[in-house]
């Protein structure tokens, strides 16, 4: 980011404690009407830190060639999913977007994003964010995963985003770290830390790197065993963990919440950095 960047969004955007980074694990669609510990997991975060002036969200459903943001006044809510309740299609999630961060995020990552118009918010970004802000006061953007990139590339784009967080504004990465659908226990399917063999220890490999800070390996996963090749057959929800790592210094804590199993081949584990 170069000083134009900066006072760009100083005009925007007063100094502030510099804020968070999160990973939510967002889970099933129904997450976003149901009440259950991860809900309240999303809730308890919010209350940690403080009220965001913007959020950009990393969402494992908005997998694009090439990298975009949303560059709209109002970004529709997006049912990108189907087979659940009526109630669910009927969620509306109105948060303002924000052109003007969307165009200085442009700038910022030198001109390889390409502003969307078309877009909005999908699942991964407000079934969750609903929960934590159910105001929807705060403008919220997303910024696309790039499928062509290998993990070593998002992890250092993601770097160059780092200046957002002294001002005020929150960046999500939202995904699941074990998401394995066709391999889904459809009868341990709402049991809370029902695992298969191979997602019990592809969850206490990433958790170690994690707590270890050794995310090269986290990084390298296709490098790292079956377990992880089985954890993560795809690799949509597992970027937007690798996005948020990009952006913690070496001082910073990590902490791990919401850190369960369920229905066999899918976890929920987040991350809190600083």
């Amino acid at each position: 980011m170069n000083l134009n960047d900066l006072q760009n969004i100083s005009s925007q955007f007063k100094n502030s404690q510099k804020m968070p980074v999160l990973f939510l694990g967002h889970g099933s669609p129904m997450n976003a009407i149901e009440e259950n510990q991860f809900v309240q997991g999303f809730r308890n975060v919010a209350k940690e830190i403080p009220k965001p002036n913007a959020i950009l969200c990393i969402s494992a459903h908005w997998f694009t060639r090439g990298t975009k943001v949303t560059a709209m006044d109002m970004p529709k809510t997006i049912h990108d999913f189907g087979g659940f309740p009526q109630a669910l299609f009927d969620v509306q999630y109105p948060a303002p977007g924000n052109p003007e961060l969307a165009h200085e995020i442009t700038d910022i990552l030198n001109l390889i994003v390409e502003e969307d118009h078309n877009w909005g918010l999908d699942h991964g970004a407000w079934s969750v964010i609903k929960h934590m802000y159910p105001n929807a006061d705060i403008p919220v953007i997303q910024l696309s995963i790039d499928y062509t990139k290998p993990p070593q590339y998002h992890f250092d784009l993601a770097k160059k985003l780092e200046k957002l967080r002294e001002k005020g504004i929150l960046i999500i990465g939202s995904g699941n770290i074990v998401h394995n659908l066709r391999l889904i226990d459809w009868r341990n399917i709402d049991t809370v830390g029902a695992g298969w063999d191979w997602a019990i220890e592809a969850r206490e490999k990433t958790n170690n790197w994690l707590l270890d800070g050794n995310f090269q390996n986290l990084i390298d996963y296709q490098k790292q065993g079956t377990p992880l090749q089985y954890a993560i057959p795809t690799p949509d929800h597992y970027l937007p963990l690798i996005y948020s790592l990009g952006l913690k210094n070496k001082s910073e804590d990590l902490i791990l919440f919401n850190d369960d199993l369920i229905g066999g081949s899918l976890s929920m584990t987040s991350v809190k950095i600083g």
